[in-house]
């Protein structure tokens, strides 16, 4: 069973000239131990389905339609107060910018402390112990005098592990981590994979990995879903994803990854640009863009259909998917 289902997730944003679709029909779901990447470029609807799942939406944003369950449960409709019972317990999340998750008013270690006494049967000195190991945990040296600081009396990179520190205090079912790794150095970067990783190997625990950095998506996760305008362009194992795309809009993506072992004058970029919620073509989102369009790419817009080993909402799939569905109408 999955801990996590998203299914058919709309979510809009009114606004004095209409409604504004920002994601439109969402599905995947995260089984337990499994870390699922999402990427794409800014404006995709990364962070929103992230913040969709945590149940921290900004009004007007609103889930219009479908479910968003955690082992089976429903969440996305629950009240405020249960819902907040559910975060931090169930569901940690690691966001973009630590000085928006942090209090600057108590130390890091009242906050974790707090964070953990609060959810799980600990009392004071074993919620402070705890606090210690999660900060060595994710690479902060003297933890047990750095305990007692301030989050203006660490580095960016420092404050930002904390802030990992914080998601893994109430040791959640889920993570959704949006861009955990994006302040640190290479070598903290490396750790803080190796941490995510246990947490799901040891606890069961799944990851939703927003990132843009390719490298950590191919070192870290089980899956990758990659998102355009609001939907998923394309789903699947992470390594078939990246070396066997199926999306021209994956593949694109790959084609702006420089070869260390290639010389070239100039590197591969996607011509264009995101279209604007209150723009977005007829057809395939992406046919503006693309440069293997044809004419159903501009009339009818294409759900995720059989890939090979992956999914892609792509017409060029359009006969696999035919093929697959007479197999199935011939068993």
């Amino acid at each position: 069973m999955s801990l996590l289902q998203v299914k058919n997730l709309v979510v809009e944003f009114p606004s004095r000239h209409g409604t504004l679709r920002a994601l439109d029909d969402i599905s995947f779901d995260i089984a337990p131990g499994e870390i699922l990447g999402v990427v794409g470029e800014s404006g995709a609807g990364k962070s929103l389905t992230g913040a969709s799942i945590i149940g921290l939406l900004e009004p007007p944003g609103r889930v219009a339609s479908g479910e968003i369950l955690l082992h089976g449960q429903r969440i996305d409709n629950l009240p405020y107060e249960e819902m907040r019972k559910v975060r931090g317990r169930k569901i940690g999340a690691i966001f973009q910018d630590p000085l928006t998750s942090l209090n600057p008013l108590y130390s890091v270690g009242r906050q974790l402390i707090e964070t953990i006494t609060t959810h799980l049967p600990v009392n004071q000195a074993e919620a402070r112990q705890r606090a210690i190991q999660l900060l060595k945990d994710t690479g902060i040296p003297a933890a047990e005098q750095r305990i007692d600081h301030y989050p203006h009396q660490f580095s960016g990179g420092m404050r930002q592990r904390v802030v990992i520190a914080l998601a893994l205090a109430a040791e959640p079912q889920l993570i959704v981590a949006d861009e955990p790794t994006t302040a640190l150095d290479v070598s903290i970067q490396a750790q803080i994979i190796t941490l995510l990783k246990t947490i799901c190997k040891d606890r069961g625990a799944a990851v939703m990995l927003i990132t843009h950095d390719m490298g950590v998506i191919a070192e870290t996760c089980d899956r990758v879903a990659v998102m355009y305008a609001g939907r998923v362009a394309e789903i699947g194992p992470v390594h078939e994803v990246i070396n066997h795309p199926a999306h021209p809009y994956t593949a694109g993506l790959m084609a702006c990854i420089p070869d260390m072992g290639e010389d070239r004058d100039r590197l591969h970029q996607i011509d264009g640009a995101m279209p604007r919620l209150n723009a977005i073509p007829k057809g395939c989102a992406y046919n503006p863009r693309c440069e293997r369009v044809f004419d159903r790419c501009h009339v009818e817009r294409p759900d995720l259909l059989p890939a090979g080993a992956t999914q892609a909402a792509c017409w060029l799939h359009a006969g696999a998917a035919q093929a697959v569905s007479a197999q199935e109408v011939t068993a």
